[in-house]
């Protein structure tokens, strides 16, 4: 499956945990929902994913966690703010860049209606 194809998915799954939470949760619920209903889709989906970065030839562990990845294709960062920023942006870059990946979500859950807090990001 593409990574289109897996946004399309995705999205839908993150429409659907909203459409049952609502905004105003904290952002480890969304993250178990919106990982239960991916399973429910047979999608695979890893949490808090650890990325090093490398600096200076030196592998450091502690730089970065993923909220999800999907399918080791898709970096899934979900947020629960008034507004995306360009910092959160440039988050999600950093990890396609460091991971070398395509394509990332941004989710902010706390809209009213999350198609207005879903921003893609690719590299």
């Amino acid at each position: 499956m593409t990574e289109n194809e897996l946004s399309n998915i995705i999205i839908g799954c993150a429409i659907e945990v909203h459409r049952n939470l609502g905004p105003g949760l904290l952002k480890s619920a969304y993250q178990e929902c919106l990982l239960y209903e991916l399973d429910l889709n047979g999608i695979s989906a890893r949490r808090e994913v650890v990325l090093p970065i490398v600096y200076k030839g030196k592998i450091i562990d502690k730089g970065y966690r993923i909220d999800i990845i999907v399918e080791e294709k898709v970096v899934i960062e979900l947020k629960t703010v008034e507004d995306i920023k360009e910092n959160h942006i440039a988050q999600t870059l950093t990890y396609l860049k460091f991971g070398n990946f395509k394509l990332g979500l941004i989710f902010n859950f706390n809209e009213s209606v999350l198609k207005n807090g879903i921003k893609r990001v690719i590299r």
